[in-house]
């Protein structure tokens, strides 16, 4: 399901979330939300990499523009997550709403 990011954000404040970045490694430098994992939508292993990942949490999921995450949701459902949420407009429209990102040095 898409959600906005006020939904989004209240929901990355609960301990039983897991936050995906699926942004390439480049992006996920330039800024990502606290506790995101970066896994690069464009590896060839990315789907094997998902399916690693515990199926009974929930996932929160984002990219820079909703696009990459979307497809990254569907391919989740199909790969047995019970419950996966996308940033609708991505990092981009996170940062329009002026909420907090972390930064690496």
């Amino acid at each position: 399901m898409d959600i906005d990011t006020f939904s989004f954000r209240k929901m990355s404040e609960e301990d039983s979330c897991v936050i995906l970045d699926v942004r390439t490694p480049e992006e996920f430098s330039s800024g990502f939300l606290r506790g995101a994992v970066n896994v690069n939508f464009y590896k060839p292993d990315f789907e094997d990499l998902l399916d690693e990942f515990d199926k009974r949490k929930k996932y929160l999921i984002y990219c820079r523009s909703g696009n990459r995450s979307r497809q990254a949701m569907f391919l989740m459902r199909d790969l047995g997550f019970k419950e996966v949420y996308n940033l609708s407009g991505g990092i981009i429209a996170w940062n329009e709403h002026k909420h907090p990102i972390e930064i690496n040095y």
